[in-house]
């Protein structure tokens, strides 16, 4: 119940102006403008959007906060050359210059877009799932081997690590509804603040690792555990939006594990199974998001972009966009 609910809000943003509008033929960023508030609009957005792409990425956009004009004036820079590059006219760049049409308009990826989702937001979910691994596969290492004594020496730090990485992947999450992202991010807040507490309060007063601790003393789950919700909801989303099995498994077994440890009820077998699929899953679930377009990621960016306007300027472009409704009836 709680995911369908979550699911709903997540796509409640999509216009109701994306059922009713389809793309001209002949759609293409323009290089010429219509004046609009403070900033400039290109004629297209009021002749060339759609909604065949409102669901794409399911509920991802850019976090890039750029208002319209900036954006525009990359796409007009661009000119022409870009158009005839989105039909196969140029020789192919490392870069995908197609023009996509989205709810609010046309936009095209750029550098920011690689480095934010390639660089920074996979290499965050890669960082994470790497830590999270070394960690757990001490449970499985025989006692007394050299390379579980390393891990176990080094195991705030690497939790510390991984915890920052996806503290990272949680700021650039490309999610639609803020309200939905800024939940994950408290989450991860109160996690690390909580595991704060927990390694510097108790577990280091009876020389224990945080890891340790929490093992020994399953009521700290109530600490840590936030940092392992935010996570779920970044695989939730994952799995919501491209159907990845690995990450759909995951939604279930991360919090299975945490409250079975929590309540009791699940015995050092049953965890050891839990942890054993989870270890897995992850490293799939991180390697497999560089197989997936950058696109996939970013979404609808025009949405965005739109939402970085100033009221009065969306009130603007929703009357006109509405006026263009009207006239397409």
């Amino acid at each position: 119940m709680a995911a369908l609910l979550f699911s709903s809000a997540l796509l409640a943003p999509i216009p109701r102006l994306q059922s009713k509008l389809s793309p001209p033929s002949n759609a293409a960023v323009l290089p010429h403008s219509k004046g609009f508030g403070d900033s400039a609009l290109p004629t297209s957005i009021f002749a060339a959007f759609h909604s065949e792409r409102a669901l794409s990425g399911c509920f991802s956009s850019t976090s890039s906060s750029a208002p319209w004009s900036s954006r525009i004036s990359r796409v007009r820079g661009r000119g022409e050359s870009v158009s005839r590059r989105a039909v196969g006219g140029d020789s192919p760049e490392a870069l995908d210059r197609t023009v996509y049409q989205g709810i609010y308009g046309p936009w095209t990826l750029e550098e920011s877009d690689n480095l934010e989702v390639v660089i920074l937001y996979r290499s965050g979910l890669v960082a994470a799932a790497a830590t999270f691994v070394t960690v757990a596969s001490t449970a499985f290492l025989p006692e007394g081997s050299i390379m579980k004594d390393i891990i176990t020496k080094n195991m705030d730090l690497l939790y510390a690590t991984g915890a920052g990485a996806l503290g990272l992947s949680l700021f650039l999450i490309h999610i639609y509804v803020t309200p939905i992202k800024q939940f994950l991010q408290a989450l991860w807040a109160v996690g690390v603040l909580g595991s704060m507490g927990t390694y510097l309060y108790l577990a280091q007063p009876v020389k224990e690792s945080l890891i340790e601790y929490v093992i020994d003393h399953p009521g700290a789950v109530w600490l840590v555990g936030p940092l392992f919700a935010s996570l779920t909801g970044l695989v939730f989303k994952e799995g919501l939006c491209y159907g990845k099995l690995e990450a759909g498994i995951l939604t279930f077994i991360i919090p299975s594990l945490l409250l079975g440890h929590l309540s009791g009820l699940m015995d050092d077998g049953a965890k050891l199974g839990f942890l054993g699929v989870w270890m897995a899953l992850f490293v799939v679930f991180a390697a497999r998001k560089f197989t997936q377009p950058i696109k996939d990621d970013i979404g609808d960016k025009s949405v965005f972009i739109f939402n970085a306007l100033p009221e009065d300027e969306k009130k603007i472009l929703l009357q006109k966009l509405e006026q263009l409704d009207e006239e397409l009836k």
